[in-house]
């Protein structure tokens, strides 16, 4: 368990386990893009937690404040890859903070614990996909250094 201190407050991260996962999937349906897409039914969540769970390359994170109350998330995933040279990427993707936690300072400091999440396991490059209608979060992820230099495509299978 780490923790985070921000202002007067205290935040743990630990990994997330599968009772975690009726409130991650309500932080996932607790925006604009979410509440439309995220279904009310845990089942298939359940289902994708455990195989997150098994893979050693999966870090699905439960970030919760003094009270305990889980108040955001996000899933960090480790991949090697040969371009580069050899280098291994750390994989952003899903954060979430409830949004009593918004602009209080939480967001920069999960993302500085999850960049040194990320150099602890060996990766040298932080990459994220966002959607291109979250323009707030643009604008966070632009403060924090990242930049966007690929223009991304998705395939619904």
């Amino acid at each position: 368990m780490d923790q985070l201190i921000v202002g007067d407050e205290v935040f743990t991260i630990t990994k997330a386990s599968r009772s975690d996962v009726s409130a991650l999937v309500e932080l996932l349906r607790d925006d604009f893009l979410g509440k439309g897409r995220e279904l009310p039914n845990v089942a298939p969540y359940e289902i994708a937690f455990d195989d997150i769970d098994h893979d050693p390359n999966q870090f699905l994170a439960a970030i919760r404040n003094q009270s305990g109350e889980l108040v955001g998330t996000l899933q960090l995933t480790l991949i090697p890859g040969l371009a580069r040279s050899g280098a291994k990427r750390l994989q952003i993707e899903a954060d979430r903070l409830a949004s009593s936690t918004r602009g209080t300072g939480l967001g920069t400091a999960v993302f500085a614990w999850a960049h040194d999440y990320g150099k602890k396991h060996g990766a040298t490059l932080a990459q994220l996909t966002c959607d291109k209608q979250r323009t707030d979060a643009h604008r966070f992820y632009e403060r924090l250094g990242y930049a966007a230099t690929h223009q991304g495509y998705k395939l619904s299978l």
